[in-house]
């Protein structure tokens, strides 16, 4: 069995035996016919992930991850808060009638600021301190940005990652205030994992554990039944990623320099509809 599958399975099993409901309580989230979404939560969910040992994705049901890993460099590379540039729907619902989400994700890692060594902005400085201070405790991102909060269409929900480098090897840290479990635990997961692979690669390390925080880990009130099903489905072993060895520029990389090899999982028959 994938340890993703492993991983989810004991997360969604805790949310369920032993979780909270705010069916009691005001909730901002609606659904399409706007009806409230109401949730029931485990607070602070910690998951680690070895990505020497597999590549941490789903098989108890698909992971789109092309579009994963689209996304992500849309957030990450192209540092954009344009939903006309990804090259999937998952953020049209978040912007506005210009295609715009705000200061929000990507345009908070575009910002430059001021260092002694001279201005760069958030990817940027990862980057150049992987390559030349890898014994930094100070190699991390925050898109939470307090002061453009209310330009922002959707607050940050995966807003940090820090990064720790001991001996030739690159740790990571993400950490998430809420999230949507069925439909974004994995969706993220591979996408850190993959960002973790990139700046390994291009800094000369070898990618190690991703850590995962979740403050508000939550299954949505219409998912339940489909989480219910979809954790007795057959478990598959995590398929392979090979990254195209010759990227050596964290900008040079495209979603086909991504090679996912036996990649089996389950369809799970129903659409997952989100809450808003």
């Amino acid at each position: 069995m994938s340890l993703a599958d492993k991983i989810f399975i004991e997360n969604v099993t805790d949310i369920l035996e032993n979780g909270v409901w705010d069916t009691g309580l005001p909730v901002r989230p609606r659904w399409a016919d706007g009806t409230p979404a109401h949730t029931v939560k485990k607070f602070c969910i910690v998951n680690r992930y070895d990505l020497r040992k597999e590549f941490p994705i789903l098989t108890l049901r698909k992971t789109n991850f092309t579009a994963a890993v689209d996304e992500l460099l849309w957030i990450w590379q192209k540092k954009s808060n344009d939903v006309n540039k990804l090259n999937s729907h998952i953020w049209d619902a978040w912007a506005d009638e210009n295609g715009s989400i705000g200061k929000a994700y990507g345009y908070q890692l575009g910002v430059k600021h001021s260092y002694k060594e001279g201005e760069f902005d958030q990817v940027d400085r990862v980057l150049f301190d992987l390559k030349n201070n890898p014994s930094s405790r100070r190699i991390l991102t925050n898109i939470y940005n307090f002061a453009d909060l209310s330009e922002m269409k959707l607050y940050p929900c995966a807003y940090s990652m820090t990064f720790n480098v001991s001996g030739n090897v690159l740790n990571g840290i993400l950490n998430q205030r809420s999230q949507d479990t069925l439909t974004a635990n994995n969706w993220n997961v591979v996408q850190y994992a993959a960002l973790l692979l990139m700046f390994a690669q291009v800094s000369g390390l070898v990618a190690g554990e991703l850590v995962h925080v979740i403050a508000d880990a939550h299954i949505y009130d219409r998912h339940v039944d489909i989480v219910t099903e979809m954790i007795k489905n057959p478990q598959y072993a995590a398929p392979k990623l090979t990254l195209n060895p010759d990227i050596k520029n964290f900008y040079a990389f495209t979603p086909k320099d991504f090679v996912l090899t036996d990649y089996q999982f389950n369809a799970i028959g129903k659409r997952i509809e989100v809450a808003v």
